[in-house]
């Protein structure tokens, strides 16, 4: 296939960032996006240009460092996958595609594709940690009864992995669905009970320090995200910070 990019250059932080355009050719319908973006890279190097930089690490749809803005839509045309598991034969000879980063005012970006989601990581820190026991009467961890479906649930809202595509495509930044997973995991879980008022409190609250919007559930958050986690985790960080307010 033979394309045409249009690809959102930024040299840092401070600077004002344009669509640049390339093109390349001979891409195999079985390369995975960023193998193409690899091909763009060495081509560009080769002349002596400066790559385009996007983040990436495990390229297997797990870490959730690939992520692009692709025609519009988070993680591209597919649905259910990371931009690392896209592959290029949802595209056809002759198209031109836009790449973009996340567009957040929490995710600013640091240069070219790549924006900085340290705000994930310090709302992750605000919850803090589960209590353990180590007075030497502990539980094992496998005898404690948790139901089914409770244990499914919190297997479910833990398979987040923070790539920040509800943010990017919430027309509000909001990022109430990656906080309502991390919330729900350890909630529906005894071992998150005893810090789950000051948990589901302090996330909230940095939260909304970090200049996240809020939500007004056109689910378009749901329908992006590559891990398929659902509203109802929303709902129950809503239970949660609730009860917890009640509380005190």
């Amino acid at each position: 296939m033979n394309l045409t990019l249009k690809i959102w250059r930024q040299k840092g932080p401070q600077d004002k960032g344009a669509m640049v355009e390339y093109k390349v050719n001979d891409i195999s319908e079985h390369m995975s996006f960023l193998e193409m973006m690899d091909v763009l890279n060495e081509q560009l190097i080769n002349s002596g240009d400066e790559p385009v930089a996007f983040d990436h690490d495990c390229r297997e749809g797990i870490c959730g460092m690939c992520s692009l803005y692709i025609n519009g839509e988070a993680h591209g045309p597919d649905r259910g996958i990371t931009t690392c598991q896209l592959h290029m034969r949802m595209f056809n000879d002759g198209d031109t595609i836009y790449i973009e980063p996340w567009r957040a005012a929490a995710f600013p970006v640091i240069k070219d594709l790549v924006v900085d989601r340290m705000a994930f990581e310090r709302i992750q820190q605000a919850g803090g940690y589960i209590s353990v026991n180590t007075s030497g009467n502990t539980q094992d961890a496998n005898a404690l009864p948790i139901s089914k479906h409770a244990a499914d649930e919190a297997m479910d809202a833990a398979s987040c992995i923070g790539c920040g595509a509800c943010v990017a495509t919430c027309k509000n930044s909001s990022a109430m669905l990656f906080v309502g997973a991390k919330v729900a995991q350890y909630a529906l879980l005894p071992q998150g009970k005893v810090e789950a008022a000051d948990r589901v409190t302090n996330m909230v609250h940095q939260m909304d320090l970090e200049g996240f919007g809020n939500c007004t559930n056109t689910g378009a958050c749901e329908i992006e995200c590559p891990k398929g986690i659902t509203l109802v985790n929303i709902a129950r960080m809503n239970r949660e910070f609730l009860k917890a307010s009640l509380k005190g």
